[in-house]
């Protein structure tokens, strides 16, 4: 019998996990304080709760996806939480970005009500979550994650065990470091071609093809082609919260990261502009207008 999954976080990501585990025939009972996010998890044939504890009660495993410390503390160890249905056996696999330091807390509250958290988050946009094309990496409890195989399956094509709790979150830094260079790079690059009077379709389709292509500059390049970033994959406001965490964990470590710093500036530019809402390839926009341009 399949195991009944939760989800509490049915945003961008999280109403993804829950379409692409209901096309493969899970049970999903979900939950979120915007009910637009209810409501289209009842189209597709999930159930609904009232609160994160009910969404345990309900379920053998849960998933969350969750926007910021306030949310994941909330969820996990508030009022009507995740740690109040004390059930023994109920698995975790928090999937946000966020401290170590906070996930490892939330932990040991946890495992005291007998449940186990897995600290998973995952490498990927909203736009490859929709098409399952994520990686998840996966640290924590070896047993309690090899019983969530499938479910991994049901919402990400790669999954990656890297060890004890708090590596999943380390890789994902790793990973996101380079999506925040790669982005502004890739905005950099559309510029500079733009500014020397090339036309951005061209440069998207021809630097696809060659050595200067990336995954990043894939997805957001056509949205730089179309300077629209309305339709958001990953916000800059709530990039601005993984740029901070990134940030302090390379501190911590007292590792230079000068491009990861550069790079910052141009997001901070854009929030600074009211891009806040828009997706963060809008960073092309920052550049465009430093470098003097205005499109036709």
């Amino acid at each position: 019998m399949s195991l009944k999954v939760g989800i509490v976080g049915l945003g961008i990501m999280g109403g993804s996990f829950a379409k692409n585990l209901r096309n493969d025939n899970f049970d999903v009972c979900g939950y979120d304080i915007i009910d637009e996010n209810i409501d289209r998890l009842v189209s597709m044939g999930g159930s609904t709760a009232e609160s994160p504890k009910d969404v345990a009660d309900k379920s053998d495993v849960i998933i969350t996806s969750l926007p910021s410390i306030d949310a994941f503390q909330s969820v996990m160890t508030g009022t009507d939480s995740i740690k109040d249905a004390n059930k023994d056996g109920l698995i975790v696999i928090e999937c946000s970005t966020l401290p170590i330091k906070e996930k490892q807390s939330a932990h040991d509250v946890l495992a005291d009500t007998g449940t186990v958290l897995l600290d998973c988050p995952i490498s990927g946009t909203g736009a490859q979550a929709a098409n399952k094309d994520l990686s998840i990496y996966v640290s924590g409890d070896q047993k309690a994650s090899e019983k969530c195989h499938d479910i991994f399956n049901g919402f990400a094509n790669l999954n990656f065990y890297v060890g004890e709790f708090g590596n999943g979150s380390k890789m994902k830094f790793v990973a996101n470091h380079l999506v925040h260079i790669h982005n502004v790079a890739s905005a950099e690059a559309m510029v500079l071609g733009m500014k020397a009077g090339l036309e951005p379709e061209t440069i998207f389709n021809v630097i696809k093809a060659g050595a200067g292509n990336s995954r990043i500059f894939e997805l957001r390049a056509p949205m730089m082609v179309e300077d629209n970033y309305d339709e958001a994959t990953m916000k800059m406001d709530v990039w601005q919260k993984d740029m901070k965490v990134i940030g302090e964990f390379a501190a911590e470590l007292r590792c230079p990261v000068p491009l990861f710093t550069a790079g910052t500036d141009i997001y901070r530019s854009g929030l600074a502009k009211d891009m806040d809402k828009l997706d963060t390839a809008s960073v092309c926009r920052v550049l465009e207008e430093m470098a003097g341009m205005k499109r036709n």
